[in-house]
């Protein structure tokens, strides 16, 4: 099995929907912190698990620099936004994405509970 890992920054803004009073249902920002990683029995003919430039392009064009509320119809939490991550790449069995300091949320896909790296 081969993997790799790809670490992007972004900035963008949001609000939550929340069914709760928070300083979060109004609109705010983050630089937020994404780590994709990725695993291949076999690599692609050009010898890799996944491009690291298209897994960024992927994210970047998304993510980074928006209002993600305009984007996206689910609540865009933190979990949420990795769990979309993961499932529109592919390769990607695991994402971990920090939204702030101390503000960290991952979404493994299910059957790679127990994968390293």
């Amino acid at each position: 099995m081969y993997f790799v890992k790809k670490r992007i920054e972004i900035s963008y803004s949001h609000q939550l929907k929340l069914d709760y009073e928070s300083k979060c249902q109004r609109v705010h920002g983050h630089n937020g912190i994404i780590t994709i990683y990725c695993c291949a029995e076999s690599l692609n003919s050009n010898g890799m698990v996944a491009d690291f430039t298209h897994l960024k392009e992927q994210v970047v064009q998304r993510l980074d620099h928006q209002h993600l509320n305009d984007s996206f119809e689910f609540n865009t939490t933190a979990e949420n936004l990795s769990r979309w991550i993961c499932d529109s790449i592919p390769q990607a069995y695991k994402v971990v994405f920090q939204e702030s300091e101390g503000n960290i949320a991952a979404y493994i896909r299910p059957g790679f509970e127990h994968v390293g790296f």
